[in-house]
């Protein structure tokens, strides 16, 4: 009995802290209900979200830039010369000097070895796509004034005033080009390696890129270096500095370390092929 009268007076407890039961309180059971329809718009599921009628319904999409009869948007105005060819263009991602600062200072980037696009890409805060037409690395000169180290880069493209920025601490760089494959090849390296596959050639520059990758002034890799030693006096002269003596330097070997203009990686040769699993390297017989 003393059971009963306690739980009697929780529950009369419990009822005098509730609130009256109202219409406006009322609620069915959880789950009580089930709807039998999908609740898809104002069909509520009985189309399947294909719309109502038509070819909408029956899946049959119409092609790109098709207005239903009207004039389509590309014949509606005048051709401009300046998209011909636009969707094949070579695109260059664009790296600060500022950006290439901060990978030094924070030990991404070993400047006692020289960079190229698979240093780049394995600093693990860049990455390039070679299926987007993404060619290669644009130094751009944000971050001019504070960028202060001595390095021996190579990029696909540079302004006037980063190659001044570069030769004013000592540095050099250079500007090459590299076809699709080669470029697949130098974003990820050990997804090649792991083929067991040779290393192979650089293909050439194509007919509309030969002009910049030979002019001394864009410091292009197939340029005259005599003409490059000329135009980094030049340069020097225009923007006010003393160009340092590359021949003295310590790292006179690192800072004049250049690829062949067939040649992929610093120090391997094309043909060679490099076994990750027993860390060796198998050269070419010479003939």
């Amino acid at each position: 009995m003393a059971h009963l009268r306690e739980s009697s007076e929780k529950a009369l407890k419990l009822l005098r802290t509730l609130p009256r039961v109202q219409i406006g309180n009322l609620r069915p059971n959880p789950n009580s209900k089930q709807n039998d329809k999908r609740g898809r718009a104002q069909h509520g599921g009985d189309k399947h979200g294909a719309g109502n009628k038509g070819s909408g319904q029956r899946q049959n999409f119409m092609r790109l830039g098709y207005e239903t009869g009207n004039q389509p948007f590309y014949l509606r105005f005048p051709y401009e010369p300046y998209y011909k060819g636009h969707h094949m263009r070579r695109q260059y991602p664009p790296i600060s000097m500022l950006k290439l600062q901060v990978l030094i200072d924070t030990n991404r980037i070993d400047i006692s070895q020289p960079i190229d696009i698979a240093t780049l890409c394995n600093s693990g805060l860049l990455s390039l796509k070679p299926a987007e037409l993404q060619y290669g690395f644009q130094l751009t000169d944000d971050g001019l004034d504070n960028f202060k180290a001595k390095i021996n880069i190579e990029v696909q493209h540079a302004s006037e005033a980063v190659i001044a920025a570069v030769e004013r601490n000592g540095g050099v760089i250079r500007t090459a080009y590299y076809d699709p494959r080669s470029l697949h090849i130098l974003a990820n390296p050990k997804k090649w390696f792991e083929k067991g596959l040779p290393i192979p050639q650089r293909m050439l520059p194509p007919q509309d890129a030969v002009e910049y990758y030979t002019d001394a002034k864009n410091r292009g890799y197939l340029a005259n270096p005599e003409e490059i030693s000329k135009e980094r006096l030049v340069l020097a002269q225009k923007y006010g500095y003393e160009l340092p003596r590359i021949e003295d330097d310590v790292n006179y070997e690192m800072l004049t370390a250049a690829k062949d203009p067939r040649q992929l990686f610093h120090g391997l040769e094309p043909g060679w092929l490099v076994n990750l699993v027993d860390k060796t390297i198998v050269k070419l017989k010479a003939t």
